[in-house]
């Protein structure tokens, strides 16, 4: 046994550093102490959510690597970034309610006169190694080191698309504090966050920073990072709420009933930031189609189009089958049937929800492969007519850019 133990901790010496911390002592206890964990694993809202790739794995490889529809998810041009300058967001908004989607879901968030960074993933894979996993599609709008002060960074959980560990340790040389789902704290620690900077919640725990009210408000997904799946951490969506206003990011989640109880205890929302991308029909209870994330917002709304959905979670990463465009394009649809605002900002482009317009552009056919059908002769939410698509020539299925190492890797695989 005692050579047992020497060959296991051997191999956790030779982990990544990325794979983070598993939670132990007091924070372990609590995890254990929480409503929501049983039987050793957290437990997910609306019964249980599978969150292994349903289906024939067989089946699975072969839409990954379809050599005919492969090209159509990623950009078939340069992505419009909008450049991020520092003068962009040093002036204060005037609404007092500022969002800048930094691509995926990274979101800068200025209300109320305080800065929330979520979900900060400046690295250029989401993975825990540099050479192989999703790369990046698009630069990111700014450096890190360049957004300035932030007063907390919020983490909806610990898949490596959602905690990137370099930009945590960026932002450990930071005076900014860290609110994250229980058990995420032992990553952060791991990485050189002190403990008294750390803000660790239960679902329905609330803390406060700077006048700002921080919740921990359900989600169905799961979480895990490194060989092994413990499901010792929490996922979370998050309401922030500040004197004028309420905004509220769902992370990584299948849609379920709760959005109306999320919405009834903890909204209306000025702004929702919603996932609408990489979603599959082989992990349908993790992740939301642009349909399910509209009526997402709805609930969250009590059942109105009040407040602007910001789509997220889409863009940035080749983390699914289905087209590159089509969680936008999704969107829009979705947004036109419900008579609801939308944003549609590029990545990096900041907007003001509470304005009286906000980014309604399709920005993405301009780069994107066209559909068959073409695209929708509709107006865009907002009145902006849709810029012209290009279409795929065919010599793209074999270019190189589109067969980059890895990333094609779900992000339904615990490892993040």
């Amino acid at each position: 046994m005692t050579g047992f133990r020497s060959l296991s901790s051997g191999l956790r010496a030779l982990q990544p550093a990325a794979f983070g911390a598993d939670p132990s002592g007091e924070r372990l206890a609590r995890i254990r102490r929480s409503p929501h964990f049983k039987d050793g694993v957290f437990l997910n809202p609306g019964g249980e959510a599978r969150t292994r790739p349903s289906g024939s794995s067989v089946e699975l490889a072969k839409g990954f690597f379809d050599k005919d529809t492969r090209p159509r998810r990623a950009p078939q041009g340069t992505v419009p970034v909008h450049a991020t300058t520092l003068a962009d967001i040093s002036r204060p908004p005037a609404t007092g309610l500022r969002l800048t989607w930094m691509g995926h879901s990274s979101v800068l968030a200025e209300i109320d006169g305080r800065r929330v960074l979520f979900d900060p993933v400046w690295g250029e894979r989401c993975s825990p190694f540099a050479f192989a996993g999703p790369k990046r599609l698009h630069p990111v709008p700014m450096p890190l080191a360049a957004l300035g002060p932030v007063d907390v960074v919020v983490i909806s959980h610990d898949h490596y698309d959602h905690l990137d560990m370099p930009s945590i340790k960026t932002l450990a040389g930071t005076d900014t504090l860290f609110a994250v789902p229980l058990g995420v704290g032992a990553h952060l620690e791991h990485w050189g966050v002190s403990a008294d900077r750390l803000r660790e919640l239960d679902w329905h725990e609330e803390t406060k920073v700077g006048g700002l009210t921080l919740t921990a408000t359900p989600a169905r997904h799961f979480c895990g990072r490194g060989l092994r799946n413990t499901q010792h951490t929490l996922w979370a969506s998050w309401s922030v709420a500040g004197e004028n206003h309420r905004i509220y990011h769902s992370g990584d989640t299948g849609y379920f009933e709760g959005f109306k109880d999320i919405g009834a205890d903890y909204g209306p929302f000025d702004a929702t930031m919603i996932q609408i991308g990489a979603y599959s029909e082989f992990w349908p209870d993790i992740h939301m189609t642009p349909e399910e994330g509209m009526r997402a917002h709805l609930d969250l709304q009590g059942g109105t189009p009040a407040g602007v959905m910001l789509p997220i979670h889409w863009a940035t990463f080749n983390l699914a089958m289905h087209p590159w465009a089509e969680p936008g394009e999704g969107t829009v649809a979705a947004a036109r049937a419900q008579g609801a605002r939308v944003a549609l900002p590029r990545p990096g482009e900041p907007f003001e929800p509470t304005a009286e317009t906000v980014p309604s552009e399709p920005w993405w056919r301009g780069v994107a492969a066209r559909p068959a059908s073409g695209w929708p002769d509709a107006e865009a939410p907002g009145g902006v007519v849709a810029a012209a698509g290009v279409d795929v020539p065919p010599e793209s299925a074999g270019r190189p850019e589109d067969k980059q190492e890895g990333s094609g890797e779900p992000e339904a695989v615990p490892a993040g």
